[in-house]
């Protein structure tokens, strides 16, 4: 299949999961054969077109024209893909599908959909809706509704879980069969420990302390605040813990005020960024990881987490929830109780047994259910199911019979 995809990130330029969603994915497709072209946004020091594991990216930078807010910023964006799509459509001449990433690629697939007539998919990662708990203002408001736009749009719409799915009939009002529900991936490649680099563990906890690690970005919804309200019932039971906080986002002053007004600063170490492999080398480390997220379409970290065989606790919110099973390959909490959290937590460090059972159990996991080229084939699937439906569309035949009876009268004449 020939495939147009949309995504406004692509790495290097990664600003969170999907940049490396869409790399593994495409990589993964183009493997099984696929012809993939991805129109996505440019960055310094990257060339405006490569070809990366058979995928062919073009990278375009936003209209250089003041712009007042996000949501314009988004506008420029738009127009500059679709400045590079047109041309290329009419080049390669037989594209089947366009695929788009969540609202910031609505418009370019959206014109492509309308001026050349090819069946459009989205997948939608998160809502805003979802993202805040609601629609409090007109900007918030106004992206939920390009979102929902996308969606009406689409001829099957992707998500990534069951809680996903639920979420989407609910707020956007979709009909089920509407609705594809393949879950994200990882591979276990990317987070292998390498003993060589720099990263020590000294340099984070004592030898006798045990650590809880968490790597995310630090806003409220990912939770951040809950791991550090459970500390003080952690280390009343298990006194030799540190906790690494890994990531950075504008909720990181909060989390350091909080740290400082209950008196942790010697138990809670924030790293600020860290690169790949210090990532790694922090799970190796680690007795437990943990993802305490208020809202999570899928929690691809928990994913990430049980690759390096590093037991995890989750909430029980979202597609965390479905990922994790009960003291089977992983704990889970009560969403937003500190209590709750702790006890997951001690469990893990108080009884190494279950947390090694639970790990191994973990991982096996990953190969079997979350591996790419199974979500690869998946995503083929739904194209396949599309390009036929569009095919044997009645308006196909209303087209073919309006050119034959055209046709005809010329004969006629």
């Amino acid at each position: 299949m020939r495939v147009l995809m949309f995504s406004w990130e692509y790495p290097p330029l990664s600003v969170g999961g999907l940049a490396q969603h869409v790399y593994d994915l495409t990589a993964a497709m183009a493997e099984q054969g696929d012809e993939v072209h991805l129109i996505t946004r440019g960055n310094p020091g990257t060339p405006d077109f490569e070809i990366v594991k058979g995928v062919r990216i073009y990278r375009v930078n936003p209209f250089k024209v003041s712009s007042t807010d996000f949501v314009t910023w988004v506008m420029q964006l738009n127009m500059a893909m679709i400045e590079r799509a047109i041309p290329l459509i009419q080049e390669l001449g037989n594209v089947e599908i366009v695929h788009a990433h969540d609202w910031l690629a609505t418009y370019a697939a959206k014109v492509c959909k309308h001026a050349y007539k090819i069946p459009l998919v989205a997948t939608i990662h998160a809502t805003e809706w979802g993202r805040h708990n609601g629609l409090h203002n007109d900007i918030q408001r106004h992206i939920s509704d390009i979102e929902w736009w996308l969606t009406y749009e689409s001829w099957k719409v992707i998500c990534c879980s069951h809680y996903m799915f639920d979420e989407l009939r609910r707020v956007f009002q979709l009909p089920e069969d509407k609705l594809r529900i393949i879950a994200n991936g990882v591979n276990p490649e990317y987070f292998k420990y390498d003993p060589g680099n720099n990263c020590r563990r000294g340099n984070y906890a004592s030898p006798g302390e045990k650590i809880v690690y968490y790597v995310g970005r630090l806003v409220p919804e990912k939770g951040v605040q809950v791991l550090l309200d459970a500390i003080p019932k952690i280390i009343n039971y298990h006194p030799n813990t540190k906790f690494i906080i890994a990531g950075k986002g504008p909720f990181e002053g909060n989390l350091k005020e909080q740290v400082n007004r209950m008196g942790l600063s010697e138990r809670v170490y924030f790293t600020g960024y860290v690169d790949d492999a210090t990532r790694n080398s922090l799970y190796h480390f680690a007795d437990v990881a943990v993802f305490p997220s208020l809202y999570e379409p899928f929690g691809i970290v928990a994913l990430e987490a049980m690759a390096t065989r590093t037991p995890v606790v989750v909430s029980d919110s979202g597609g965390l929830g479905e990922i994790i099973n009960h003291k089977i390959n992983g704990m889970k909490f009560y969403t937003g109780n500190p209590n709750s959290l702790a006890d997951s937590i001690l469990h893990c460090l108080m009884d190494p047994i279950s947390a090694g059972e639970m790990e191994r159990k973990a991982y096996r996991d990953v190969i079997q259910d979350y591996n790419w080229s199974g979500i690869a084939r998946q995503t083929r699937k739904v194209y396949r199911e599309v390009i036929e439906a569009n095919r044997n569309a009645p308006w196909q035949y209303q087209e073919k019979g309006h050119l034959f009876g055209k046709f005809n009268r010329m004969i006629r004449h």
